[in-house]
């Protein structure tokens, strides 16, 4: 069965391109957030499989909507995806409990081999 998965960034460009990477391995996108507040609604609404959320975003960073998220649901599965040279908040996100991190720019291939490691 394909997982689903909810896509939270603030670039537009950038939940298209990591739809299109999934959708074409198989993934099912049942939704995109713009902010980590959205994506907690849109996480609790959803009950996705996995969450690709970014690290910085508007009105609730991806760390807060993590631990948000987290709280509701201890067994919810995120990646985080960062920029170069966040390693602190990745750090910190993956204490939160995030499960794997993906550096911008994306390459397909690491995309897709953290959300298989994670989801399968």
């Amino acid at each position: 069965m394909a997982k689903n998965i909810l896509i939270c960034d603030d670039a537009a460009f950038m939940r298209m391109m990591i739809k299109d990477i999934l959708t074409k391995n198989g993934y099912n996108v049942v939704g995109e957030a713009e902010n980590g507040a959205k994506a907690v609604e849109k996480y609790n609404e959803l009950k996705p499989d996995l969450v690709l959320m970014d690290i910085t975003m508007p009105e609730m960073d991806g760390i807060q909507a993590l631990k948000k998220i987290k709280e509701g649901d201890s067994g919810a599965m995120v990646i985080m995806c960062s920029a170069m040279g966040q390693q602190a908040m990745v750090i910190e996100a993956i204490q939160g409990g995030a499960k794997d991190f993906i550096v911008k720019p994306f390459q397909a291939e690491r995309v897709l081999e953290a959300v298989k490691k994670v989801v399968g």
